[in-house]
């Protein structure tokens, strides 16, 4: 690989064709240096990665070569050029701002999107009538490469595009994406891969991702203005407790009022609804504002996108949904309520605002407690210093493996070898082993063993030794009607009356819904008038409502941020900063206790209301304290400590018991890793969960049938019952695996886990203390939620400060 921008500036740059460079001049624009290094390394027919750039610019430049080409050699037939985003309204933004160099240029390309949200009609006409260039998700990919004709219509493909490369890389998508990229390079060794993001933290793990053995150029944007964020800290003060900084809605009211357009961030679907309702509640000048999250309709999505873009919105509440990088009307101010997790998603989120490379992105971080004003004051120093956060990059999923073996056979026969060395072609997958690819068709042709007796498991027959296909035609439209790697909780459908859906909320919830029930959905009071097994028919009401949980959806807190806010803890020359109340937290924590700072792991003891309470400062993330907990009240029963619950958060996890807490690192002795955690994960609903997953993207057990989709409950007693089957008779099965290592990893966050344990044998600090610390009053207003805030926190603090 190539880095290098040295090269790329020493290299002569190109010159743009001249109906492109009067498209540039007619805006009374020049191009950047990234956009010409970009159309450089083309022509020198290398892969690139763009970092660092923002905004429309940081698309152009990836389609630059692009254009440029087509400007001259107009008129060549076929599909060119593939953009993949991970977001289908980032698709569609990307589509708005493609059409003005193309057109302003005169250039005779016809752009379209495939997404879940295309035609049914439009899909197959694309496949006979392919445009120029082709907007679309990994999942659509991956689709399209499932059909017999998939070579034809891609093998005159040049150039892939892959945005937001880092939202992709460490994830399923990602692997699965990594595999479509793979069998595109092997129709077309041609073929350049280009990404772009704006936030890498390392450039040249991400070249290696894109591909792998490749000469990639590695090209930085321009740095812009530096953003302007700051800290909303209402009437000087942050509240001890909550999550998600509802507590200032008026105060961000009055921002809205005063900014172009706004766009309020949240974490969870949830709490966008909260907001959403707290923000209309407060609304006295009756701005119009809007919501957007991904259990909405694609209708009411798009509408709210339109008004955002046409400028009929002043403000909209949204999730993850809209924070990549699109360019969003006039949208001059982005609030982010609660904290945001991770440095690399606050900035995501900050450059939907003045989304030019010239202006400062301005954002204000509304956080929901103290702990989380820490974490955003955090966030601040971590921008300022240039410092992101990432995921590192893991082997590849077997599960979307399998799917993917799946797509291969629906487009025809094939043959092992080529296969396998096509899979290591890819970067998730570089280091598979041949004799795990090999139990891998195994399964996909019986089932395995334990399953072999029942036809609907063989999927793949071998003819000649090392050929295989599918075992029945009707596999293929099996596979198509089911792929896809994201595997959402199951869901049933909200109608406003008989007629129009509004969105899906989770199976769970709604089925316990009865009629009469209202319930927040869609930014609207909504009364259940009837039921049936997949949908909830509405009307509109008044009345206070119940707001639909949404499984998972939870953002971690980074590593990197986490340790960042033990520095602020541990250096009080930092606290001037802070608010004063703020200031005084941490001062009478250091005089009644100490400060978990960084390289120690600090646990209190205390009694109060007749129970004992532990509380680790783990600072490790809500999965990996979550999982701790469960672990540790096992061993409180063990220990005669009589457990009686726990609560985790980002930064805390607190346990509390009937006997006191007189040894803390009792609870940690002997083989709680290598024993223990096996053994829960085994009795715990997050095997079953996690095989559910894998079950489904590996295509064992079907999501959709011809004309109607399973409901969840049957899913469940589906992949229930064949986790079961296969612990009894085949424990070593290739599925059970997965699950396990999908278990580990994302439910428990293993590695930070382990990071934890190992801690508290090394660097814990245990303090008993005859009465609750500061730090531990947002823990227990949490566990009780106790009366009324206002005397459960007075009770508390008397307690804290001995009145």
């Amino acid at each position: 690989m190539s880095d290098r921008r040295d090269d790329m500036a020493e290299a002569t740059q190109p010159d743009l064709p001249g109906a492109i460079a009067g498209w540039f001049a007619s805006r009374g624009w020049r191009p950047r240096r990234h956009q010409l290094e970009m159309l450089q390394a083309a022509r020198t027919g290398r892969h690139a990665l763009l970092v660092a750039a923002t905004g429309a610019g940081k698309t152009l430049a990836g389609f630059l070569p692009v254009l440029a080409d087509a400007a001259l050699h107009p008129g060549r037939p076929g599909l060119k050029a593939i953009y993949v985003s991970p977001l289908k309204a980032l698709a569609a933004d990307v589509g708005r701002n493609l059409m003005a160099p193309i057109a302003g240029a005169g250039l005779p390309l016809r752009v379209e999107s495939r997404t879940g949200d295309t035609s049914a009609d439009r899909k197959r006409r694309q496949r006979t009538d392919p445009p120029d260039i082709l907007l679309t998700t990994p999942e659509s990919l991956s689709l399209l490469l499932s059909w017999p004709d998939s070579a034809a219509l891609l093998g005159s493909v040049e150039t892939l595009i892959i945005d937001e490369i880092h939202a992709f890389a460490t994830t399923r998508r990602g692997d699965l994406l990594a595999l479509a990229a793979a069998r595109m390079r092997a129709m077309n060794p041609a073929l350049r891969l280009v990404g772009l993001s704006a936030t890498i933290a390392d450039a040249d793990a991400m070249a290696r991702w894109l591909a792998p053995g490749g000469n990639v150029a590695l090209v930085r944007g321009e740095p812009g203005a530096p953003p302007d964020i700051s800290i909303l800290v209402p009437d000087g003060r942050i509240p001890w407790s909550g999550h998600n900084g509802r507590h200032a809605a008026r105060d961000v009211m009055r921002l809205i009022d005063t900014s172009r357009q706004a766009i309020v961030f949240v974490n969870t679907r949830a709490i966008a609804e909260l907001v959403f309702n707290d923000l209309w509640a407060v609304n006295d000048q009756a701005l119009p504002i809007g919501i957007h999250h991904g259990s909405l309709s694609a209708e009411a999505r798009l509408k709210a996108e339109a008004a955002l873009v046409d400028g009929r919105l002043r403000a909209i509440v949204a999730t993850s949904s809209l924070d990549l990088g699109i360019d969003w009307g006039d949208v001059d101010l982005v609030v982010q309520m609660g904290a945001p997790k991770g440095v690399a998603r606050l900035l995501q989120r900050v450059g939907r605002a003045n989304h030019r490379l010239e202006e400062s992105s301005r954002a204000v971080i509304v956080p929901g407690n103290r702990f989380e004003y820490l974490e955003a004051l955090a966030c601040l120093d971590a921008v300022a210093a240039g410092e992101l956060d990432g995921e590192a990059h893991r082997p590849g999923a077997i599960d979307v493996l399998a799917q993917h073996v799946m797509g291969v056979a629906s487009a025809g026969p094939f043959g092992a070898d080529a296969l396998f060395a096509e899979i290591r072609m890819a970067a998730p997958y570089a280091g598979l082993p041949r004799s795990t690819f090999d139990r891998l068709l195994a399964f996909a042709a019986t089932g395995g063993y334990a399953l072999g007796a029942y036809d609907r498991f063989h999927k793949l027959v071998e003819g000649p030794p090392g050929h295989w296909r599918l075992a029945h035609p009707k596999l293929a439209a099996q596979h198509r009607l089911n792929a896809g790697v994201i595997v959402e909780a199951p869901a049933m459908t909200v109608r406003l009356g008989r007629g129009r859906a509004l969105g899906t909320i989770e199976e769970w919830f709604g089925s316990q819904l009865r009629i009469g029930d209202r319930f927040l959905f869609a930014g609207q009071v909504l009364e259940l008038v009837q039921s049936t097994e997949t949908d909830l028919h509405t009307r509109l009401a008044r009345g206070e409502p119940s707001v639909p949980a949404y499984v998972g959806g939870r953002m971690p807190l980074s590593t990197n941020l986490a340790r960042r806010v033990q520095g602020l803890l541990a250096d009080d020359s930092q606290w001037a900063r802070m608010p004063a109340d703020v200031r005084e937290w941490l001062t009478l924590q250091k005089q009644l206790s100490e400060l978990p700072g960084p390289g120690k792991l600090l646990a209190e003891t205390f009694a109060r209301d007749g129970r004992h309470h532990l509380i680790l400062y783990g600072f490790e993330g809500r999965n990996a304290h979550q999982s701790l907990g469960m672990l540790l009240t096992r061993r409180m029963e063990t220990l005669g400590l009589k457990p009686l619950g726990f609560l985790a958060s980002d930064y805390v996890l607190g346990l509390w018991g009937l006997e006191p807490f007189d040894d803390p690192a009792a609870l940690f002795s002997g083989a709680i890793m290598a024993d223990e955690l096996e053994e829960w994960i085994r009795t715990t609903p997050f095997l079953k969960r996690a095989f559910r997953d894998v079950a489904v993207i590996s295509g064992l057990v079907e999501r959709q049938q011809p004309g109607r989709r399973r409901s969840g409950r049957s899913i469940a007693f589906s992949t229930d019952l064949i986790h079961d089957v296969l612990q009894r008779h085949e424990p070593g099965h290739i599925l059970l695996e997965a699950a396990r290592a999908e278990a580990g990893n994302r439910l428990t966050d293993l590695d930070r886990l382990d990071a934890l344990v190992r801690r508290a044998r090394t660097q814990l600090v245990v303090r008993h203390l005859d009465r609750v610390s500061p730090l531990a009053v947002p823990v227990l207003l949490d566990i009780g939620r106790e009366g009324v805030r206002g005397e459960a926190e007075e009770a508390l603090l008397a307690e804290m400060a001995g009145a």
